[in-house]
């Protein structure tokens, strides 16, 4: 069994289509994965209750879904920053009850688990905690989303090097065009696999609204995660 801990350079670089690709690439293998978002922050009425977007994408990515309750077992109203969103809501976040319902997940049975964070790296739980501490707390290696723009080498580079700092090993990188255009896209792409020293996963390209869990699989590989855990 192989689980990995999910984040990005930024919020919006496409995590979640990027895990939920990478779920659907490993079911084609004729594997059982499961997706979770044990923290959102952003919540739609959906069938009579209170969903995320996110969490419900990787839910259908899944070959071994869980239930929505254990898939996202925190639920935050508005789509914010999660410790602000906690504070006006009376919610304490913590690391380690995160990091619980992570391998609550996990231990359902399953060939991949991917758990996605909320935002990038750092971003914070309380007062004394982030993402990172959830990240730390579960041992899991990590695999990253690099939105494709300007910035993104430094973005990159520096969470591949908090990620390392945090004692954690970088499994693999994704370059996700979530943007239509970005200059010299091939030559930063190029940048990055010299640098980050993990397996490239995969580069998406822009792919609009045609961006959906089973277009993103066929861009991905997740052989690389499956190997190291076997």
């Amino acid at each position: 069994m192989a689980e990995y801990f999910v984040t990005g350079t930024d919020t919006g670089v496409g995590k979640s289509l990027v895990g939920a690709g990478l779920l659907r690439a490993a079911a084609a293998r004729g594997l059982r994965s499961t997706g979770v978002k044990p923290l959102a922050a952003g919540a739609v009425f959906q069938d009579g209750t209170w969903v995320n977007d996110d969490a419900l994408l990787l839910q259908a990515a899944s070959s071994a879904p869980l239930d929505y309750a254990a898939t996202n077992p925190v639920l935050l109203q508005a789509a914010t920053a999660p410790h602000i969103a906690a504070a006006d809501e009376g919610v304490m976040l913590d690391a380690a009850t995160i990091a619980r319902h992570c391998r609550d997940a996990a231990s359902h049975g399953h060939d991949l688990l991917l758990a996605e964070g909320a935002g990038g790296w750092l971003v914070p739980l309380n007062a004394r905690e982030t993402l990172a501490d959830v990240a730390v707390a579960l041992g899991w290696p990590v695999v990253l989303v690099v939105g494709m723009r300007l910035g993104c080498l430094n973005h990159a580079l520096l969470s591949a090097a908090a990620i390392r700092g945090a004692g954690l090993q970088l499994a693999g990188w994704v370059a996700n065009s979530a943007w239509p255009a970005m200059p010299a896209r091939a030559e930063n792409i190029a940048t990055l696999e010299a640098r980050l020293a993990a397996p490239r996963l995969g580069t998406v390209p822009w792919l609009g609204a045609e961006a959906t869990a089973g277009a993103l699989a066929r861009h991905l590989d997740p052989d690389p995660l499956l190997v190291r855990r076997a």
